[in-house]
């Protein structure tokens, strides 16, 4: 009978790696800023050990990171990072360095080691030859194809295997980059990458002469120029841009996100199912091990009737730079690529976490701006039914005084009390959400950012049928430039509602307008007829008002 794969989730601190877990990663992966490539790990030794409990308490595996490259500086300290990993007892060790692999493989035999997608593995030759070191299992490169993966699977049926399945993209070869090196002086290979490539350039143009303008290129003068790039923080360094058969090197990808295609790799029994992300949030650990949680779990229940779609738009509700398939079909497309707009967008954000549950109250610490008429949903790490809230007022937990404008930056704690929750069984609200659950809150956008989504929607949706349309992806983009050259800064939701005015019809807890006003008589009879926690859809709420 075919393991179950396991969701591999990344922990950059202690309430992250707490929050993947408790949100449905059976396993996470952490490391201490010396000996891991991420040097703004915030773990320290007794943190790490207490990160490790918890996992085996919850039934979890817990993998530590030693996968730097070494130079002859950090081998003294191998002795003693092996002395501490003994009392850590982690599930695996991650290495990339061959030296490193051997060094600690005599003098732990007893460790299981993993080997680091650093080493970019891209080949069964290379998974055979790890296989023969004693690993016991192997994490690919992102740049391996799911075909590669197919074979690699059958050559290599007796290691464990681990791909990526979601998180940001390097543009150099799985990190081998010397991009951050050159300007910033930050070791990429060392965990001090400065994401040099998702910097603000732009395009100047130097003729022969050595005089410098801004000139339209045209057929007939593209031969008369040099290509030069500028940093926007470091005016007058031009640096050449050169293109080969293959193509040019600028520069932003989008974020990696295989959940179109998991079902493909679920049927072939890849081991581990890799999120990239230590440094990311908190939110992003919670809602993105959420997502893919449920998805495994339903692609087993029912694998014929499985669709992606619901976990996608869960998955947009996390800061993203658009998603793409990336190296999945083999070759990377300009589909993979945001050439116009680096920045990572959501139609969410991250609203507050429960600290607390007391007898009567959720305890509440915000974490982004609230302001009266906020909806407020609550995501469960138990269930999978969400609770929206809208509040018209926040309750400071400190002293009682009530608020109309919290915010985030103030660590505010707020109380909700259960009362609120009108349409709710009380005794299942408290058991659905814990501590560390998690708020959400819809985000007001700007033209220049749903421009921005409109496009990352199309370029996804081509990759996923493997299709061109150069014609709508062009049209988009240039909507998108557009709306970046006029700046504007104003916002809108998604939804129609701003503060106390307006009703997204969904029937939210405490909503004076949904449960009060005639328009909605059609739309509430259909809710109270519903389980616990449901919530109309957008298209229901959209129809059932018209019929009201």
């Amino acid at each position: 009978m075919q393991t179950k794969s396991e969701l591999l989730m990344p922990a950059g601190n202690l309430r992250k790696l707490k929050m993947a877990v408790l949100y449905g990663a059976d396993a996470v992966y952490l490391g201490t800023p010396d000996m891991s490539l991420r040097t703004k790990s915030e773990f320290s030794l007794e943190e790490v050990i207490e990160g490790v409990e918890f996992c085996h308490a919850h039934g979890r595996r817990a993998y530590l990171t030693l996968n730097l490259f070494s130079h002859n500086k950090d081998i003294p300290k191998l002795d003693e990072y092996i002395d501490t990993v003994r009392k850590v007892k982690p599930d695996g060790l991650i290495i990339a360095d061959p030296g490193v692999f051997q060094y600690v493989r005599d003098r732990a035999p007893e460790l299981p080691l993993h080997i680091s997608t650093q080493a970019n593995i891209c080949s069964w030759l290379s998974v055979d030859f790890w296989k023969a070191q004693g690993a016991e299992l192997v994490v690919l490169a992102r740049e391996v194809s799911y075909t590669e993966l197919v074979e690699i699977r059958e050559k290599c049926p007796d290691i464990k295997l681990e791909a990526f399945i979601h998180g940001a993209m390097c543009m150099t070869y799985s990190g081998r980059c010397l991009l951050s090196n050159f300007m910033a002086e930050r070791g990429a290979n060392q965990g001090a990458c400065a994401n040099s490539c998702r910097w603000n350039y732009g395009l100047k143009l130097r003729l022969k002469d050595g005089t410098r303008e801004e000139i339209t290129i045209t057929e007939d003068n593209a031969d008369l120029f040099e290509f030069l790039l500028e940093e926007g923080c470091r005016p007058g360094e031009l640096m050449p841009i050169e293109e080969d058969d293959r193509g040019s090197y600028i520069l932003n990808s989008r974020d990696l996100c295989i959940m179109p295609k998991l079902d493909e790799y679920l049927k072939i029994g890849v081991d581990s199912l890799k999120v990239e992300g230590r440094g990311k949030s908190e939110y992003y650990a919670a809602i993105v091990a959420r997502a893919y949680r449920m998805a495994i779990d339903d692609w087993y229940e029912d694998p014929e009737g499985w669709d992606p779609k619901p976990y996608m738009r869960e998955l947009e509700a996390v800061g993203n730079r658009g998603y793409t398939l990336a190296f999945h079909e083999g070759r990377l497309t300009n589909y993979a690529h945001d050439y116009e707009h680096t920045a990572a967008i959501a139609q969410w954000e991250y609203a507050g976490v429960v600290t607390e549950v007391t007898d009567d109250a959720f305890l509440v610490e915000v974490k982004n701006k609230l302001e009266a008429g906020e909806v407020l949903e609550f995501v469960s790490p138990i269930a999978r039914e969400t609770v929206l809230l809208r509040a018209y007022d926040f309750e400071r937990a400190s002293d009682g005084e009530r608020l109309d404008v919290v915010h985030g930056s103030t660590k505010t704690v707020i109380r909700l009390p259960f009362l609120l929750f009108d349409h709710e069984d009380i005794d299942e609200l408290r058991a659905r959400f814990p501590a560390f659950s998690v708020l959400r809150k819809e985000r007001a956008l700007t033209d220049e950012q749903w421009a921005r989504i409109r496009l990352d929607k199309l370029t996804q949706g081509l990759e996923m049928k493997s299709t061109r349309n150069d014609k709508a992806y062009e049209k988009r983009r240039d909507a998108l430039v557009a709306e970046i050259g006029e700046g504007g800064s104003e916002r809108r939701f998604k939804t129609n509602r701003v503060g106390t005015e307006g009703c997204c019809g969904k029937g939210c807890n405490g909503c004076l307008i949904f449960w009060h006003d005639d328009q909605y008589a059609a739309a509430r009879e259909v809710l109270l007829m519903r389980k616990q926690g449901e919530q109309l859809s957008r298209a229901e709420a959209t129809t059932l008002k018209q019929t009201g």
